[in-house]
């Protein structure tokens, strides 16, 4: 009720605006300013008010008209296990079914249970890849319906891509499937704030719906093209690879994980945006498997430390190279050391918007990029190769960590450094004259917070490559004559590279 909004409640009474202007004690500025304050207080219940008219006042018609293309999804799978008491288990006992269900090599049948839904009239079912993983047989089962398949039908892996856990599925029936349609997931409907409705088999409880409203946006689990919309909507176990829908009745998600201490909803649950399924369902139909572009290098977050330590850098924004392999950047002339500020046309905040960006470039598109450079930014345009059969071949596995003889060592900037000695490149697999190695790192020194470790390997200093004491020490040099409070450090550890802002001070 809102009778009472905008009224002052004291000591259990009420004192309405009329009442205050007439007590005595209260000075007109007073009686002015408390009654323009029950005035934007009423105001604003007027304008909650008529907020409160667009919720739907039931999700009944929508749940009709959608339901017909969500579909529960059963799968069964072959496991090991351990065989019966052979010749103990006597004829007519109650345990003998049991142990018949293991086969001669003490298999035995899994079932499971998971959603999807259908997205064309002849047959196409999006799920999760967790849900058909290692299955031996899918079956769909469809909501009940006059013009509805009645029965189970099998299903076909089209296509599954694990990095973003979805999988494609195709079924055989003589007439048109009721289906839906993908809609935009940074689009209008789809806010912080907005209805939302999930449908899915929870728990087993086939065709379930709950609602809720979209709780965050572009969440990201573990996954490298992770884009989850996070709903107050229930979703349970079972509910993965089932629809979440606006009130348009298109699909902006696809249900896959929840935040829980014991396993049930607690209004935590994360659906794939549709801006990231409907490129991946797309390849899929196509290929059978996705085709993502790929750059060609090793990257990391710019930080605030490294705005003093390179010439050029205001924000931290952008993603910086750490590591160029024979590839498409090399092709284009792209070097360690440099900052993407631009891929395409679109300005990039940090990494991991530039991996989603180039994950669904086409590949072979030529695509300009923007990069800072020894504080000036120059146009590079390349062109994209493909990531599943480039990547591992750009980046093997590196090896163990590096190691080392008794070096010579010289003290700097809160390290023990040396130069590459003769016992130092078998273990290194480098040349001697191709860096420092720190040898030691001084407790509770910035080297240490920064998480620099004796057996890194320090290939770059201020930008420029080094090869011995004498480099570096004429790199802090020049980086304090020019009034620089950092200087930024190319550290390799496995062979994978980073860069690092120490302070000079």
């Amino acid at each position: 009720m809102i009778a009472h909004v905008g009224s002052q409640v004291t000591n259990n009474s009420v004192t309405t605006p009329r009442a205050i202007a007439a007590a005595p004690n209260i000075e007109p500025r007073q009686t002015k300013l408390v009654c323009l304050m029950v005035g934007l207080a009423l105001s604003l219940v007027t304008v909650v008010g008529a907020e409160a008219q667009n919720r739907p006042g039931s999700f009944a018609d929508l749940a009709e008209v959608i339901s017909p293309a969500v579909v529960n999804i059963t799968t069964s799978t072959m496991i090991a296990g351990r065989t019966g008491p052979q010749g103990i288990v006597p004829e007519g006992s109650p345990f003998e079914d049991f142990f018949e269900e293991f086969g001669e090599n003490g298999q035995r049948r899994s079932s499971a249970l998971g959603s999807g839904f259908v997205i064309s009239a002849d047959g196409y079912i999006v799920t999760n890849n967790h849900v058909i993983e290692d299955a031996d047989a899918i079956e769909i089962e469809f909501f009940p319906g006059d013009d509805q398949p009645s029965k189970l039908l099998p299903a076909v892996i089209v296509g599954t891509d694990p990095n973003t856990d979805i999988a494609l599925l195709k079924v055989e029936y003589d007439t048109p499937l009721s289906f839906v349609s993908f809609g935009d997931s940074s689009g209008p409907g789809s806010r912080v704030g907005d209805w939302v409705m999930a449908m899915g088999n929870p728990l087993g409880q086939g065709f379930s719906v709950s609602a809720g409203i979209i709780s965050a946006r572009n969440r990201s689990l573990q996954g490298t093209y992770d884009d989850y919309i996070q709903t107050d909507a229930a979703i349970n176990r079972g509910n993965s690879g089932g629809p979440l829908f606006n009130m348009d009745g298109d699909v902006i998600g696809v249900n896959t994980a929840i935040l829980s201490p014991n396993g049930g909803s607690i209004g935590i649950g994360f659906a794939m945006s549709s801006d990231v399924v409907i490129n991946v369902v797309d390849q899929l139909e196509e290929f059978g498997e996705t085709r993502r572009g790929w750059l060609g290098v090793r990257i990391q977050d710019v930080t605030a430390d490294m705005i003093g330590a390179i010439d050029g850098l205001e924000n931290v924004r952008g993603a910086m190279v750490t590591d160029v392999p024979a590839g498409p950047a090399e092709n284009a002339g792209m070097e360690a050391g440099d900052i993407i500020m631009l891929f395409d046309g679109i300005a990039i905040e940090d990494t991991r918007e530039l991996v989603q960006i180039v994950g669904n470039s086409p590949v072979g598109k030529e695509v300009p990029v923007e990069i800072l450079r020894s504080g000036k930014m120059f146009d590079l345009t390349v062109v994209l190769g493909r990531r599943e059969t480039a990547e591992a071949a750009a980046f093997p596995d590196d090896g163990d960590a590096l190691e080392g003889g008794k070096p010579n060592t010289s003290n700097m900037l809160g390290m023990t450094l040396s130069e590459i000695t003769p016992d130092m490149e078998e273990s290194l697999g480098v040349e001697a004259g191709s860096g420092l190695v720190i040898v030691e790192v001084e407790a509770v020194s910035e080297a240490q917070t920064k998480g620099l470790m004796a057996g890194d390997l320090i290939t770059e200093a201020g930008q420029q490559k080094i090869s011995s004491i004498s480099d570096f020490e004429a790199r802090v040099e020049n980086a304090q004559q020019a009034g620089r409070k950092s200087l930024l450090l190319l550290v390799r550890r496995d062979g994978s590279p980073r860069f690092v802002a120490i302070a000079l001070e």
